[in-house]
């Protein structure tokens, strides 16, 4: 590598001076801080750049040249663009210019995330931090930069986890929910094989005419086959696993068909459910299947909780909190919340089911938080629990 020498850099002079004030090296002999200087540039785990006003490469530390794969050489008294990809390569000239005209900071004096280029070509993000340095004949700039490729990866890895433990939790809530599905959709299939049979029926004993029943029966198989269906189309929405997306709901909407998979099988439980939407409600921005999840997981759990209880009624209502946000509840008239574990309801592994997991309520909170809203639970003053939803309206055009 090309040496660096502090007495001949205006950047390294500068920091000179630095260590002339600061460090109590004032009186040590000019070897002596030289060396000091060279000893801190070369073995700084941050790549150091220097330029001057044109932009123009003079002095690069060994950190840079591995971040980089340049040798000095090659870089010093070229354009800093060279380390930049497009169209950064192309705009930083004017970058420099606007502000050695206005003195509008962009990244200098503030620092940022941008993204590099290596000499292989590779682009990779890093954070920049850019000082000025006062010279007496001329404005040089110091940049340090540090790769963060390795803290995104594990940022994305940890996105990833999250996304595969949201996809476990559904399917594990899939799981308890597979045999009232079963019952659920042997319903509508048993429908329409005796309304199909009986159909046939009427043709064969009457095949020189329409049977005047016949219209009737063929509407009722339409109407249970299309019932089986939604609870299919459903059930594969609530298990889909990839990517998602925030779109704008009716939140009365998506409570209305979450709870309805929810409530899957609870005809025979005794349980009185009932729907308590406020009407006019302004639009919620948010991933559907993962809200979905969230109520589901709720009223799957109020279900629970009524089990042996005398009086047996869930009520899923909407309503309008605020200017800004909107709430969704489920409250149900179980035994209530259990004092031990009421203040650890949303920590992982925590439940009060024999076979529970005790994932679902934590990760309905994430979920919840990511939206930029808040779940929480609460006594039900008729006896039961509340568990309540706060979600963000949407943003209007403009704000």
């Amino acid at each position: 590598m090309m040496p660096v020498e502090p007495s001949m850099n205006p950047a390294s002079s500068h920091v000179q001076e630095g260590l002339d004030s600061d460090s109590g090296l004032g009186g040590a002999p000019l070897p002596e801080r030289e060396a000091l200087l060279r000893a801190i540039l070369e073995t700084s785990p941050d790549g150091l750049i220097t330029i001057d006003e044109g932009g123009l490469i003079q002095s690069f530390n060994p950190a840079a040249e591995r971040m980089f794969g340049y040798h000095p050489a090659e870089v010093i008294g070229r354009n800093v663009a060279c380390l930049m990809p497009s169209p950064y390569r192309e705009g930083h000239d004017g970058y420099m210019e606007r502000y050695l005209r206005t003195g509008e900071k962009r990244i200098i004096g503030i620092g940022r995330e941008v993204l590099g280029q290596r000499k292989d070509g590779t682009i990779f993000p890093l954070e920049l931090a850019v000082g000025e340095v006062g010279a007496e004949r001329r404005r040089l700039f110091a940049g340090f930069v540090k790769d963060v490729s390795a803290r995104q990866q594990a940022q994305q890895r940890l996105q990833e986890l999250q996304s595969e433990l949201i996809h476990v939790s559904r399917l594990s809530a899939m799981g308890e929910m597979a045999s009232a599905l079963a019952h659920e959709l042997n319903q509508p299939l048993t429908a329409i094989i005796n309304y199909a049979q009986t159909a046939r029926g009427l043709v064969e004993r009457r095949p020189e005419s329409g049977p005047a029943g016949l219209p009737s029966l063929l509407e009722k198989t339409v109407q249970q086959a299309s019932r089986a269906g939604q609870i299919i189309r459903r059930l594969r929405q609530f298990i889909a696993k990839g990517e998602t997306e925030r779109t704008l709901e009716d939140v009365n909407a998506v409570v209305d068909e979450a709870s309805a998979l929810a409530l899957v099988g609870t005809a025979g439980r005794g349980i009185a459910a009932r729907r308590v939407l406020e009407r006019g409600l302004p639009p919620v921005l948010l991933d559907k299947i993962q809200i979905h999840q969230v109520i589901t997981n709720l009223v799957r759990n109020s279900v629970d909780a009524l089990e042996g209880a005398e009086l047996r009624e869930i009520v899923i209502s909407t309503r309008r909190a605020g200017q800004d946000r909107v709430e969704i509840a489920v409250a149900d008239s179980g035994p209530g919340l259990v004092p031990e574990v009421a203040g650890r309801l949303f920590q992982p592994f925590v439940t009060t089911k024999p076979g529970g997991l005790g994932i679902g309520l934590s990760i309905c909170r994430s979920i919840v938080d990511a939206h930029g809203g808040r779940l929480w639970a609460s006594d039900n003053p008729d006896g039961g629990a509340i568990f309540h939803v706060s979600l963000p309206l949407a943003a209007a055009p403009g704000d």
